[in-house]
């Protein structure tokens, strides 16, 4: 499961530190940036980064410094990946039903598209975080159909609504069995 850094921008940001602090602790960085917090293999990355694969493990492992654009190429594809570039998708729901998200970024018709979460609790809470999304520059959210009327009377981008139909039927079935124990 891919994790999320507790503040947007956050995974970009310690690598950009990490390489004012030593070569060594750089790669420990990026390293555990692409594997554990995205979620991806090298190889995944450095194809969705444009950066031969040959040349991420070279600077994984030491044998080679990135110049500035290679890095700069890091740093923006991270940033794409976590969903602190502009252009996402903003998926609102409650924090059970984000860490069930396993991707972070989709291709959908042959364009890449990335996800970022935004948890909420409360129909307030929603609604916050649909205009919080907004300005955070999402081109398009989705949310629970509860929610989704409200937000759509406020906010200029399109709004999608969860349809959990399978959801809501083993809901049922379950309560069904509870109800006969």
């Amino acid at each position: 499961m891919i994790t999320q850094a507790s503040t947007p921008g956050a995974l970009a940001e310690g690598v950009i530190l990490s390489v004012f602090e030593s070569d060594e602790r750089f790669r420990s960085v990026l390293s555990r940036t692409i594997k554990e917090e995205l979620g991806m293999t090298v190889l995944e990355f450095s194809e969705c980064a444009s950066i031969p694969h040959s040349t991420m493990y070279k600077i994984l492992g030491g044998r080679r410094e990135p110049n500035v654009k290679t890095l700069r190429q890091i740093v923006q594809t991270i940033r794409k990946l976590e969903g602190t570039e502009k252009n996402f998708i903003a998926v609102i729901a409650a924090r059970p039903v984000l860490d069930r998200i396993t991707e972070r970024q989709l291709l959908i018709e042959g364009e890449s598209v990335v996800v970022r979460e935004y948890a909420a609790s409360t129909m307030e809470d929603a609604i916050i975080a649909a205009v919080r999304a907004e300005r955070d520059g999402a081109s398009a959210l989705v949310c629970a159909p509860i929610v989704s009327p409200t937000v759509e009377k406020i906010l200029r981008i399109p709004v999608a609504t969860i349809n959990p139909t399978s959801s809501i039927v083993r809901a049922i079935e379950l309560a069904a069995r509870k109800r006969s124990s």
